[in-house]
């Protein structure tokens, strides 16, 4: 009997440290980027030998005093306008790389920068639009520097819509978005996100989610609940086109009609059918270019 309990209290033990580890790590895996795509040039001078523009790197200092980084592409007969593409989480830059030759042929500038804590950018977390809606608006003033640029427009994709939609509130300059594969609020895809770890319901994933947020509170000061792209699409007249393929397993579509339930005012929602997460451009590059340069222009 002795050995039993002594077995019990073990595995009590061990099974009450895991409970407590586990919130903690999903949660460091959540604001550290686990791997980092560093950008390489070679890809820049492909932009620029494609499309016959001038490419040079920049950076910018953050709000917070983090070192960003990113690439400016000046296209032959600039139009006046300027795009600002932003990747998604555990990416760099060069996930956005294949946007760049139609826009630059149809005379938009384009900025392409590493987010923070990602590729070659400082910022030690990555905090889902809470931090880097500021950093958006310092490189909307990095853009206006060249007394060319007098329209500012904006494509991300996944993260980088999510963070995107996010900034209206700080740079009011945009003339029209087109958000990716965005969430609608990062509490909500991390229940989602957990429910397919653990193959619970809600249920189980919210205690772990909710330990995980108030880890992150107390250690670093950041509370994610406030990574909110729906509150932020819900007070904007800034055209949103919404864009999501129907079969995204990664953040799901209802995720995208949601934000245009939202505000069906300021947005637009294209369904992309038989298509998984960020994969609209790649299985319909006319169109999907199409579409964005005419959201744009109109």
């Amino acid at each position: 009997m002795q050995r039993r309990r002594i077995r019990a209290i073990v595995l009590l033990t061990l099974a009450a440290i895991i409970a407590a580890l586990v919130p903690i790590l999903i949660a460091e895996g959540s604001v550290h980027a686990l791997r980092q795509r560093l950008p390489d040039a070679t890809y820049a001078d492909w932009v620029t030998g494609q499309t016959g523009a001038q490419w040079k790197s920049i950076q910018a200092t953050a709000s917070d005093g983090a070192r960003l980084d990113a690439w400016l592409f000046t296209p032959a007969a600039p139009n006046g306008a300027a795009v600002i593409l932003l990747h998604g989480v555990n990416d760099s830059r060069l996930g956005m790389i294949g946007h760049a030759p139609y826009l630059l042929r149809a005379g938009f500038t384009v900025l392409m920068p590493d987010s923070r804590g990602h590729g070659s950018s400082g910022g030690t977390l990555m905090t889902y639009g809470i931090l880097e809606s500021d950093d958006v608006h310092t490189w909307a003033g990095e853009v206006f520097r060249d007394s060319r640029t007098q329209r500012l427009y904006g494509l991300g994709a996944s993260m980088g819509a999510a963070i995107l939609i996010q900034s209206l509130a700080k740079e009011p300059r945009f003339r029209s978005i087109v958000a990716d594969s965005a969430f609608d609020s990062f509490e909500d895809i991390a229940y989602y996100r957990l429910e397919h770890i653990s193959h619970l319901g809600r249920w189980a994933s919210w205690p772990t989610a909710q330990a995980g947020f108030l880890y992150v509170l107390c250690r670093y000061g950041v509370n994610l609940k406030q990574a909110s792209p729906e509150a932020a699409i819900a007070a904007t007249h800034v055209p949103i086109l919404l864009i999501h393929g129907a079969r995204d397993v990664n953040i799901p579509p209802t995720h995208s009609r949601r934000l245009h339930e939202l505000n069906p005012t300021a947005t637009e929602l294209w369904l992309v059918p038989e298509t998984p997460h960020i994969a609209a451009f790649g299985s319909h590059p006319e169109e999907y270019s199409a579409r964005v340069l005419e959201w744009f222009k109109k």
